[in-house]
């Protein structure tokens, strides 16, 4: 089977929000208990080595450049040994503008309001996919697909001031508006994701992508659904317009470029990963460099897999967008399955699968699992953790 454009009914779809809540009620409380199970965690171990579980998740890495944002605006440059140079032009504005507009109107700190959206889109975002899921293949496989997103190896960032949970949530949603044919909800939430990370071009990827297969349907069915065009046009503004004001900023057309090279990242056509893994691969033991071999093996099967399962037309887009721009980047390679995190559909496969197994045994596999999550994701923050 080969993907499709829209399904024509979903297998449940409550009309009023007070069902739609209930209806996805058990997939929040699943996610919310995997969340603070790898809160809790991490606190109990940051505690035990000396550090601050908070400030771990709000004032590291990529959280103190949204912070300083959300501060003091745009402006602030580091410059490096070896004449690198870190622009704050390099992080897109959804996330410090929602952190300063918090702060501004509740007593919480900057941090703490990169926190409190971090969650609460975290909370949306898991609605976003099992909405995804439900209307795909039913209410279980929509709750499984929120688990196994809860529970990935890298989901600590899901709790975290970063912009993950933000993305997904836009992502998730417009997914699910182009699904129902609401094209310009579609169109103004891939608009919100592209002010909120590059991988924004995905979502627009998405909606762009099913409107061309109707359009390949019927050549008119732009005129029959006036809100179409609308929705198409809506989807590249925010990745545009912001991409476009750096260029402004800097003076130069290719600005947001250049600051994202300052960073050592942009995109080599995985070059820069085909050589990492090389050297993985150049001496014994061998082992990392046949993990991540394997690991790249299983996403691209995950995806084609997906694709052979039906997914509708705008999901593999999306998700073709995700892995490639994944991939295909030349910046630290760590951040690599946190950019991931996004592609959710990779994961329909695998909720398919367990729904398929009784409840007693996917159960027991995702607590299992949730356990490893939680431990790795508190090892991780407490080590090297995300850039």
């Amino acid at each position: 089977m080969t993907a499709t454009a829209l399904p024509e009914a979903p297998p449940g779809s409550p009309s009023r929000p007070g069902s739609a809540v209930r209806r996805a009620a058990p997939a929040l409380l699943v996610f919310a208990a995997v969340r603070l199970l790898g809160v809790a965690v991490l606190a109990v171990w940051a505690q035990a080595v000396g550090k601050s579980a908070h400030k771990l998740l709000s004032g590291r890495w990529d959280s103190l450049w949204y912070q300083r944002i959300a501060e003091h605006g745009y402006g602030y440059t580091l410059h490096l040994p070896g004449g690198r140079v870190h622009s704050d032009l390099a992080f897109f504005p959804l996330l410090p503008w929602l952190e300063h507009s918090l702060a501004a109107l509740t007593p919480l700190s900057t941090a703490d309001a990169g926190l409190a959206v971090s969650w609460l889109a975290s909370l949306a975002a898991a609605w976003g996919i099992f909405a995804v899921g439900d209307r795909l293949h039913g209410r279980r496989t929509g709750i499984l697909l929120v688990a196994l997103w809860a529970v990935l190896p890298t989901g600590v960032v899901q709790s975290m001031a970063y912009t993950e949970s933000l993305f997904t949530a836009l992502a998730a949603w417009a997914l699910y508006a182009v699904l129902t044919g609401r094209w310009v909800w579609a169109g103004t939430l891939a608009a919100l994701a592209g002010l909120t990370r590059p991988v924004g071009a995905a979502v627009v990827a998405a909606v762009w992508a099913a409107a061309a297969l109707a359009l390949y349907r019927d050549r008119a069915a732009w005129r029959s659904d006036r809100w179409m065009l609308p929705g198409v046009v809506l989807a590249p503004l925010g990745w545009l317009g912001y991409v476009a004001w750096v260029g402004v900023r800097t003076g130069s057309p290719t600005g947001y470029p250049d600051v994202q090279a300052g960073w050592g990242n942009g995109f080599d056509g995985g070059a820069a990963f085909a050589r990492f893994v090389g050297r993985q691969l150049s001496a014994p033991p061998f082992v990392s460099g046949i993990a991540l071999l394997a690991a790249v093996a299983l996403l691209l099967w995950l995806f084609l897999r997906g694709v052979r399962q039906g997914q509708p037309l705008p999901l593999p887009a999306y998700t073709a967008a995700v892995l490639a721009l994944a991939l295909t980047g030349a910046g630290y390679f760590g951040s690599k399955p946190r950019l991931l995190m996004p592609a959710f559909p990779l994961l329909l496969p695998l909720a398919l699968a367990l729904a398929r197994l009784r409840p007693r045994r996917s159960a027991l596999v995702l607590t299992v699992v949730a356990l490893a999550s939680a431990g790795y994701g508190a090892l991780w923050l407490n080590g090297s953790g995300p850039p």
